[in-house]
C-alpha cells in the first residue's frame, strides 16, 4: 500500500475512539454503467499531463471522482464527523453548474424513455429535453456524447427497494405456487406446535422464509422468543415493558454532556439510513431509530455507538412492520398505526438487533478487531479460490480493507437492496454463526461473482469505483439464492480444511 493510500486510510477511518466512522460510497447500490461512462468522458477532457498519470492512490481516486461537487478536504465540517460516505459533500461545497445542467438533462431523457413505453404520455417533457440538447455548446460535446450514450443503454424495469419483500419473485407478487403454499403450511405447523423444533425451523428457513410467517420466525431464530408457545406472549410483554423502562430511565440522559457526542452522531446518521426509501425519512421512524440506537449504545459501553449499526435496525423494523401492513411498506405512513403497535415494533426491533450484535460485538469494540480479522480472512480465502483476482488487486494496489471493511461492518447492506438483505438474513439466522462465520463466505462468493468486471478494470480508480457501486439494484431472490449456494460450497470446501484456509 502506497504512503498516500496509508495516510488517507488512517484519516478516513479513525479506528480508535468510541464513535467510529464507516468508509463507504453510494447507498443504496447503483448501476456503475452510468458513473463509469461519465468518468471515461471526463478522463478524455483532462489536460494531457493529468491524463498520462496513473490514478495509483486512494487519495487521487477520492479527489478525481467529484462529478457535480467541487470537493474540498474539510476535516472541520460541523455537520459531519468524517463518517458515512467518503464522497459526502460538505455545506461549503459549490455545485458545478455545467455538470448539474447536463445531469438534469440526463434525468429528463431517462423519464422520456420510460414515458415512451406508456400508451398515453404528454409531449412536454420531450420538447423540453430536446430544446436543452440543442442548447448544448461546442464546449459541452463530451457531455452531449455522454447523454446519447446513456440513451442507448437498455432500460430495465425498476424494482422497488423494499417492495412486498415477499417470498415470491422480487419483481412482483404473483400467485403462490403449490410448492410455496406447501412451504408456508409447513412453517405454520412448526410455529403452532406447543414446542417448536428450532432445528427443523432453521432447516426450513435456510432457503427463505415466507413473508406471512417471517416476523415470528425471526423472533424465534434470533433467540428473542422461546420455543414454548405458551410462554411467547408473556415473554413479549415482559421484554417490551423492559425496553420502555430503559427509555424512561436513560433516554433523557442524551442531553447530558458525556452522552452528547454519541447522540449527536446518531442524530447525523439516522437521515442517511436508506435515504431513497420514503419510509425511513418519516419523522416518527427516525425518532424510533434514535431511541433504539441510543439505548443500545449506553447499555454497551465497551463499544458504544459505531457508525453502521444504524443500518442493522432497518431489516428488523421492516419485517415487524409487515406483520401489521398488507400493502407495500416502502411508502407506508407509519403515523396511521396505533401507538401500541408502534411501541411493539420498536421494542421488538431493539431486542432483535441486540441479539444480532451480541454475536458480532467484536466488530464494534475499540479498533474493531472483529472486522479487521474478517477482512484478513477474506483476503486469504480469495487468494486460494481465485488467485488471478487476488493478484489483480495487488497489481493495482487495491487493499481489501478499502472495500471489504464496509462489507463486514454493514453486513453487505450497502451493497444490496433492502429486499435482498432481508432474504439474506433468513439464511443468516438459520445458519450457525451466520452473521459472523458464514458471512465471510458470502462476501467471498459476492466478490468472485464480479471477477469478469474486476479483471476488466486496469487501474486503481476503476477498481474502487466498481467495488463501491456494484450493479445489484435489480437483484432479487434468485440472485441471492445463487450467492448463498456458492457461499455454502465455499464453506464446505474451506471451513474445515486447514491446509486450504487457516481459520
Amino acid at each position: 500500500m502506497s504512503e498516500n493510500n496509508r495516510q488517507f486510510w488512517k484519516r478516513s477511518t479513525k479506528l480508535p475512539g468510541s464513535i467510529q466512522p464507516v468508509y463507504g460510497a453510494q447507498h443504496p447500490p447503483l448501476d456503475p454503467r452510468l458513473n463509469k461512462s461519465y468518468i471515461s468522458d471526463r478522463s478524455r477532457r483532462q489536460p494531457l499531463h493529468l491524463k498520462s498519470r496513473k490514478a495509483s492512490s486512494f487519495h487521487e481516486f477520492a479527489r478525481n471522482t467529484s462529478d457535480a461537487w467541487d470537493i474540498e478536504d474539510d476535516d472541520d465540517a460541523d455537520d459531519d464527523d468524517g463518517g458515512g460516505d467518503v464522497l459526502y459533500a460538505s455545506p461549503y461545497q459549490t455545485l458545478n453548474s455545467r455538470v448539474a445542467e447536463v445531469t438534469a438533462a440526463q434525468v429528463i431523457e431517462s423519464h422520456l424513455k420510460l414515458r415512451e413505453e406508456s400508451p398515453c404520455q404528454p409531449s412536454v417533457t420531450k420538447s423540453v429535453s430536446e430544446d436543452h440538447l440543442h442548447r448544448v455548446t461546442a464546449d459541452d460535446l463530451p457531455q452531449k456524447k455522454y447523454l446519447h450514450k446513456q440513451q442507448s443503454l437498455p432500460l430495465r424495469p425498476i424494482i422497488p427497494l423494499v417492495a412486498r419483500i415477499s417470498d415470491q419473485n422480487a419483481s412482483g407478487a404473483p400467485p403462490m405456487t403449490v410448492r410455496e403454499k406447501t412451504r408456508l403450511e409447513k412453517f405454520r405447523q412448526l410455529l403452532s406446535c406447543p414446542n417448536t423444533d428450532l432445528d427443523e425451523l432453521r432447516k426450513c428457513s435456510w432457503p427463505g422464509v415466507p413473508r406471512e410467517v417471517r416476523p415470528t420466525t425471526w423472533r424465534l431464530l434470533s433467540g428473542y422468543l422461546p420455543a414454548n408457545k405458551e410462554r411467547r406472549m408473556l415473554t413479549l410483554q415482559r421484554k417490551r415493558e423492559e425496553y420502555f423502562g430503559f427509555i424512561e430511565q436513560y433516554y433523557d440522559s442524551r442531553n447530558e454532556e458525556h452522552h452528547q457526542d454519541t447522540y449527536r452522531q446518531i442524530h447525523i446518521d439516522i437521515p442517511r439510513t436508506n435515504p431513497l426509501i420514503p419510509l425511513f425519512q418519516q419523522a416518527i421512524v427516525q425518532e424510533i431509530f434514535e431511541r433504539i440506537l441510543f439505548i443500545w449504545a449506553i447499555r454497551h459501553p465497551a463499544s458504544g455507538y459505531v457508525q453502521g449499526i444504524n443500518d442493522l435496525v432497518t431489516p428488523f423494523f421492516v419485517v415487524f412492520l409487515t406483520e401489521h401492513v398488507e400493502e407495500d411498506v416502502e411508502n407506508f405512513d407509519v403515523a396511521s398505526l396505533c401507538q401500541e403497535t408502534l411501541r411493539n415494533i420498536e421494542a421488538d426491533s431493539f431486542w432483535s438487533m441486540s441479539k444480532l450484535l451480541d454475536g458480532i460485538q467484536d466488530n464494534y469494540t475499540f479498533a474493531q478487531p472483529g472486522i479487521q480479522k474478517k477482512v484478513k480472512a477474506l483476503e486469504e480465502l480469495v487468494s486460494r479460490i481465485d488467485e488471478q483476482v487476488h493478484n489483480h488487486f495487488r497489481k493495482y494496489e487495491v487493499e481489501y480493507l478499502q472495500f471489504a471493511f464496509r462489507w463486514m461492518n454493514n453486513l453487505l447492506m450497502r451493497e444490496l437492496p433492502l429486499r435482498c438483505t432481508i432474504r439474506l438474513w433468513d439464511t443468516y439466522q438459520a445458519e450457525p454463526e451466520g452473521f459472523s462465520h458464514f458471512h465471510l463466505y458470502v462476501c467471498a462468493a459476492f466478490l468472485i461473482k464480479w471477477r469478469k468486471e474486476i479483471l476488466e478494470e486496469t487501474d486503481f480508480q476503476g477498481l474502487l469505483m466498481l467495488l463501491q457501486n456494484l450493479p445489484t439494484i435489480h437483484w432479487g431472490n434468485e440472485e441471492i439464492g445463487l450467492l448463498l449456494a456458492e457461499a455454502y460450497r465455499l464453506k464446505y470446501m474451506f471451513a474445515d480444511a486447514p491446509n486450504h484456509y487457516r481459520r
